[in-house]
């Protein structure tokens, strides 16, 4: 495979790719516009493709061994609020859907995602011209700001929400025109680049993985912010010799972990330990493949891979991540972290004969 991480060609196409995967709002449990998005690319690489019970979009490349398998997944879904209730007036009181906060999105535009039309509200937070006599005043100077302090304000009567399909339990997220990821040199800057460019990897992978040893399943797992409950419905309909996650990986001042172009290899999450003989074996393609690793041990975070772990639904599994900055908010993360870890697990999978 000539596959060069430095060339802008690949960092433009990797950056058109993850622009159209944001812009499909994919709030957990309502993912239809990027299942579409996917089934379709799926099927103009020619890669077989379906859609599972639990909403996953599974690519499957045979093997030359169809009794063994691996799996490699990326999460489809983003984080964002879900409608609570509906007032007299229209306005939404919303809650978290996933590891979200209003004080991240900022007053702005919403889309609200009814069964039968997406429409836009605003994000808000009340005036700040105000006294101690609004509740507001606390946010100004020592309260944080919890989506209890917040609401979406619509403009509509119920009936017009009614009609959309707006209810108790309709999805709330960042709107559309907000979501365009911007470039910063060798950098993508974007609302949910987690985890819309582990998805593009999937993507990549599809598209250059031919003939392998074993058969590999590339998972666009489905509600994996909360609880990765299409990775563990996969997990636990198909065997597996190892799952390997496609992650963001935190920068914070607490991990021994850099901004740039080296992916990081995690060696435990807030959900466990990863398994060392896996790590091993991506540790050795990343050698063959010239593609220094970063390593940490993480608090605060999740994985499919290390709650299908966790639950006993796999033996062996890793996490792979490119360093991000604000993750759940606004994330910054490198093209050239991102293409090498299509370059690792290219090489981890071109040699899996010599592995499992």
């Amino acid at each position: 495979m000539q596959f060069n991480s430095q060339t802008n060609s690949i960092y433009d196409r990797l950056f058109d790719t993850i622009s159209e995967l944001v812009l499909h709002h994919s709030p957990s449990g309502v993912e239809a516009q990027i299942d579409r998005l996917l089934l379709d690319r799926f099927a103009t690489l020619g890669v077989e493709s379906w859609q599972d019970r639990a909403g996953n979009i599974i690519a499957k490349i045979p093997g030359n061994n169809s009794s063994r398998a691996i799996a490699i997944t990326g999460h489809k879904d983003e984080i964002g609020a879900i409608v609570k209730s509906i007032d007299y007036r229209g306005c939404l009181q919303i809650r978290r859907l996933g590891g979200s906060f209003p004080w991240v999105y900022g007053e702005g535009v919403v889309d609200i995602l009814g069964e039968e039309e997406i429409i836009s509200g605003i994000l808000s937070f009340g005036s700040r011209h105000v006294s101690h006599d609004s509740p507001q005043k606390a946010q100004q100077e020592n309260a944080p700001l919890n989506w209890e302090d917040a609401w979406v304000e619509t403009k509509l009567n119920l009936e017009e929400l009614e009609t959309a399909g707006i209810r108790p339990g309709s999805r709330v997220v960042v709107g559309k025109h907000r979501k365009q990821p911007i470039r910063l040199k060798d950098y993508i800057a974007s609302y949910t680049l987690d985890n819309k460019a582990s998805v593009a990897i999937l993507l990549e992978l599809a598209e250059q993985i031919k003939d392998p040893a074993v058969d590999i399943y590339l998972v666009a797992s489905a509600k994996e912010e909360v609880g990765a409950i299409g990775a563990l419905y996969f997990t636990q309909n198909q065997a597996l010799d190892a799952l390997i996650a496609l992650e963001i990986c935190p920068l914070a001042t607490e991990y021994p972990i850099e901004a740039g172009e080296i992916p990081v290899l995690l060696s435990q999450d807030g959900y466990g330990i990863y398994d060392e003989n896996l790590n091993s074996e991506l540790v050795q393609a990343a050698n063959q493949a010239n593609i220094p690793l970063q390593f940490a041990a993480i608090s605060g975070f999740g994985s499919d891979a290390s709650i299908a772990m966790k639950f006993g639904h796999v033996a062996r599994a890793a996490c792979l991540g490119f360093p991000t900055e604000n993750t759940h908010g606004y994330e910054i993360a490198h093209l050239g972290a991102i293409a090498n870890c299509i370059k690792l697990l290219y090489t981890y999978c071109d040699n899996l004969e010599n592995l499992i």
